[in-house]
């Protein structure tokens, strides 16, 4: 898949979620964009990725 613009492998079925969870990044801090639709939170479960998926993680700073 292309994640943030770059080509990686992640095992052949792969939720969202537990991309995610493989990465470490808390669903909570993030926006997930697939194939350029923003999924929401409750789809991360159950939103499938492919070899072919485009993957933007949009992650939230704090800061002032």
């Amino acid at each position: 898949m292309i994640l943030n613009g770059e080509k990686k492998e992640f095992k052949a079925t792969i939720t969202v979620a537990e991309l995610l969870d493989e990465l470490k990044i808390n669903s909570d801090k993030v926006v997930v964009e697939v194939d350029r639709v923003i999924l929401d939170k409750n789809e991360y479960a159950v939103k499938k990725l492919s070899s072919e998926s485009e993957v933007e993680l949009i992650r939230f700073v704090g800061g002032g």
